[in-house]
Parts: C-alpha cells; sequence; structure tokens
C-alpha cells in the first residue's frame, strides 16, 4: 500500500492519477489505509492552500484539488462506513443568498468531511429561512456560512436573526467564511466564530462537535 507520505505529495502535486489509483487500491484491500488516505488528503490539501496564498497556485488549482478530494472521498467512502466508524458531528454548509460562488466552499466540505464530519451542504444563494428549517428538521447544530461578494456580510447576519426569530440561536455554533469576513465582519454578523483557511474552519467545527 502506498505511504502516508507518498499520498501526502501527490495531493500537494495535484497528481490526479496517483491519488486515484491509491484509492481503488486501498478499496481492493478491503479498505486497509482508508484513514491514512484521509489523513493524506487533507494535510495535502493545507499545503495546497498555502501554496495558493503564496501566489504558487491559482484559483484552476484549488477548485481541481477540491474535485480531486471530493473523487477520492468518494472511492473509499464505503469502506469509512462500513468499518463501524462514525462520523464526528452533523453540521449544514452553504453560500449565503446573494452569493453564487461555490468553490470555497466545496474544499471546504472536502475537509470537514475528511475530518469525520457529516456535511448537508444546501448549495448557493441559500435562504436564511431555508438553513433554519433544514437545521430544525436535521437536529444539526453547527451552521457553516460561506460568501464571497460584500454582499454576503447582510445575508449572513440575516441569517443569524433568522435563528433569533425561531428561538433557535442559543442551541446553535454559527461560523462564517469568505473574502468578506473578518473579525470587525463576525462581531457584526453575530456569529460564535470566523474563518478563512480551509483547516480553521476544520479545527473550529471539530471542537464543536466534540463538545
Amino acid at each position: 500500500m502506498m505511504t502516508l507520505e507518498k499520498m501526502r505529495e501527490a495531493m500537494e502535486e495535484l497528481d490526479e492519477d496517483v491519488m486515484i489509483q491509491a484509492a481503488n487500491d486501498i478499496m481492493a484491500a478491503q479498505g486497509e489505509g482508508a484513514d491514512l488516505c484521509m489523513q493524506a488528503c487533507q494535510e495535502g490539501l493545507e499545503v495546497v492552500g498555502r501554496r495558493f496564498e503564496d501566489g504558487e497556485y491559482f484559483v484552476g488549482d484549488l477548485v481541481f484539488a477540491g474535485e480531486l478530494m471530493g473523487r477520492v472521498m468518494d472511492i473509499i467512502r464505503p469502506a469509512l462506513s462500513g468499518d463501524g466508524r462514525e462520523s464526528i458531528g452533523k453540521m449544514i454548509l452553504c453560500t449565503v443568498k446573494g452569493d453564487l460562488h461555490d468553490i470555497g466552499k466545496n474544499i471546504v466540505r472536502a475537509m470537514l468531511e475528511a475530518g469525520g464530519l457529516e456535511v448537508l451542504d444546501l448549495g448557493i444563494d441559500v435562504e436564511p429561512e431555508e438553513i433554519v428549517q433544514k437545521a430544525k428538521e436535521n437536529g444539526i447544530t453547527i451552521i457553516g456560512l460561506s460568501g464571497v461578494l460584500t454582499l454576503a456580510i447582510d445575508s449572513m447576519k440575516d441569517t443569524v436573526e433568522a435563528f433569533k426569530a425561531a428561538g433557535l440561536r442559543e442551541g446553535v455554533h454559527i461560523i462564517v467564511g469568505g473574502n468578506p469576513v473578518n473579525a470587525e465582519g463576525c462581531s457584526f454578523i453575530g456569529a460564535d466564530a470566523w474563518a478563512i483557511l480551509p483547516q480553521e474552519t476544520v479545527r473550529i467545527c471539530r471542537e464543536w462537535a466534540a463538545a
């Protein structure tokens, strides 16, 4: 079986052939090494993110990295669910009303799933009331709101207000992320946390799920 280091390196280099072969080999071995593959994907994506920040990788590379992560997860998911493994928690993730961007959201979703969270992805341009309703229907208490446009800040605030209006705000954790988000924006929105880097989002959500 391919080593953790080799799989991580392949993910960092966006080597599709190697990663898909590694995933298929894992399934051929009755799922042995699936956890290592998830770890390699997550650590590799962190490097991809840093290379993007440094200008070595571009938006297209981020898109491809998220897609590659999704394909690998699709292959090894039966091994992860068939060995008694349970998710550490559920959460909702979406791009808020008025924003149609999903590149960052999709990358974050892949890393959240690699980190053991079950993600209900509501997609893009999602109304606050729909987010609240889905949280109620599924008993979900961790909410991730994404946005790229400046208008997303107001939509995120509207979503927090919708949870308040429904009497659910005290029972949920809300994290916001995307280009326009910072500490000041998080305070204005009324969210519990904010993050720009995917790995920070994963860390925070895992802590909430374990609490």
